[in-house]
C-alpha cells in the first residue's frame, strides 16, 4: 500500500508541473498579452520587457553560479579541521562593487523606461484620432469629439493611425461613479494608464493590422471590477469612415407594433425609473450628450455589452433586462450604481427587447 502511494507522488508532481506550464503558456497566448505587440506604442513596452528579462536572467545565472560554486567549493569534507573559510565581511572594495552593480543596472533600465513613459503620453506629431475615454463602474465610455459619436465597451479605430486617448474616471455629475480610479489596458496596442477622478490622463495607441484586441480595467474598482472589460476593433480607414457615418445618424423611430410600444416604455415606465433616465437614444432632435449609462443609439452595432463580458444577442439582452445581477453583480440597491432590476412584466420585456433590437 505504501509503495502504491509513493508511486503516485511523481505523477502528482508531474501534473502540477504541467498545469503550471499551461498557465504560463496561456499568458503568452497572444489573445491578451503584452508579449504580442500589434502596434508601435505596444512595441516599446515589449522591448523594455525583453531588456529587463535579459538583465534579470544574467543576474540570476551569475548569482546561482556563485551559490553552486560556494556549495561545491566549501562543502564539508572528512579531513576538515572545523575552521571557517576566509571571510570577506568588511572588505570595502567588494562591498562597493556589489553595491554599485545593482545601481548601474537600475540606471540602465531607467533610461529606456522614462523615454517610453513620455513617448506614450506625448501628443503624436502626425495626424491622429482623438478618443475620450471615461471609466464608469463598471464599463468604459468612448466619445469621438471630431464626429460627435458616443459608444461604449467597444472602441473602433482605423489602422495605421495614431490614436490619442484623453481619459478620466467617472461622471462628475454622479458622485458615486466618479470617486473611483480605473486603469485602461489593451496590452497588444499600448501600455497601461490610470483614469483618475477630476484629472485627465493621456495614452497613445495604434494598430498595424485590422482585428479585435482585448483589454480590461487593470485597477480594482469595486464589486464588478473583474467584469469591466474593453475591446478595440481596428479596421481599414474606409471601413472606419463608414462606421463613423453610421454612428453619426440618428436612431430610427418605429411607427407601430411592439417596437413602438417598447420605445414608449423606454421613455416611460410609470412609477419605475425609465430607461431614458440613464441611457440616451439619439433621434436627431437636438445635440447628443453624455448619459449616465451607455449610449444605446446604435446598440445592436456592437458585439458585446454589459462591460463587454457577454455577447449581444436577443437572448442575453432579454436576460439582462429581466435580471441584470444574474449577468453582472452590481450595487444598485445599495448606492444606485449599475443597472437596476426594473421588475418588468413579460409583455413589457417583449416590447423593450423588440425596440432595442431595432437600434442598429
Amino acid at each position: 500500500m505504501r509503495e502504491h502511494h509513493e508511486s503516485r507522488r511523481p505523477r502528482r508532481r508531474s501534473t502540477g508541473l504541467l498545469l503550471a506550464t499551461a498557465l504560463v503558456l496561456a499568458g503568452c497566448s497572444g489573445d491578451q498579452s503584452a508579449l504580442s505587440p500589434a502596434g508601435p506604442y505596444a512595441q516599446d513596452p515589449h522591448d523594455l520587457i525583453v531588456i529587463v528579462t535579459v538583465i534579470a536572467l544574467v543576474v540570476f545565472v551569475f548569482v546561482q553560479g556563485l551559490i553552486i560554486y560556494s556549495v561545491v567549493k566549501f562543502r564539508t569534507r572528512k579531513d576538515d579541521d572545523g575552521s571557517l573559510p576566509v571571510q570577506v565581511h568588511g572588505n570595502t572594495k567588494l562591498e562597493i562593487v556589489w553595491t554599485m552593480i545593482p545601481a548601474v543596472i537600475l540606471a540602465v533600465i531607467a533610461v529606456p523606461t522614462v523615454q517610453m513613459i513620455f513617448s506614450t503620453m506625448e501628443e503624436p506629431e502626425d495626424e491622429h484620432l482623438v478618443v475620450e475615454v471615461i471609466g464608469h463602474r463598471w464599463w468604459f465610455e468612448y466619445y469621438y469629439p471630431d464626429f460627435d459619436v458616443y459608444t461604449a465597451n467597444e472602441m473602433v479605430i482605423p489602422t495605421d493611425t495614431p490614436v490619442r486617448l484623453e481619459m478620466i474616471a467617472g461622471d462628475p455629475g454622479h458622485s458615486q461613479d466618479s470617486a473611483v480610479i480605473h486603469s485602461f489596458w489593451i496590452p497588444a496596442l499600448a501600455g497601461k494608464q490610470d483614469l483618475l477622478p477630476n484629472h485627465t490622463t493621456f495614452l497613445n495607441m495604434q494598430a498595424d493590422e485590422p482585428g479585435t484586441y482585448l483589454g480590461q480595467c487593470a485597477e480594482y474598482c469595486g464589486l464588478s471590477h473583474v467584469n469591466m472589460r474593453a475591446r478595440v476593433h481596428a479596421m481599414e480607414a474606409a471601413d472606419f469612415d463608414q462606421w463613423v457615418e453610421e454612428q453619426s445618424t440618428p436612431a430610427e423611430v418605429p411607427d407601430g407594433g411592439p417596437e413602438a410600444e417598447g420605445r414608449e416604455l423606454f421613455h416611460d415606465l410609470g412609477d419605475r425609473q425609465s430607461c431614458a433616465a440613464c441611457h440616451q437614444v439619439w433621434e436627431g432632435d437636438g445635440a447628443r450628450s453624455p448619459s449616465q449609462g451607455p449610449d444605446l443609439t446604435h446598440l445592436m452595432s456592437r458585439d458585446e455589452f454589459a462591460g463587454a463580458i457577454v455577447d449581444l444577442d436577443e437572448e442575453t439582452l432579454r436576460q439582462w433586462l429581466a435580471d441584470p445581477n444574474s449577468i453582472k453583480p452590481m450595487q444598485y440597491e445599495v448606492n444606485g450604481i449599475g443597472m437596476p432590476d426594473l421588475d418588468l412584466t413579460d409583455d413589457e420585456l417583449d416590447a423593450l427587447v423588440a425596440y432595442l433590437l431595432t437600434l442598429q
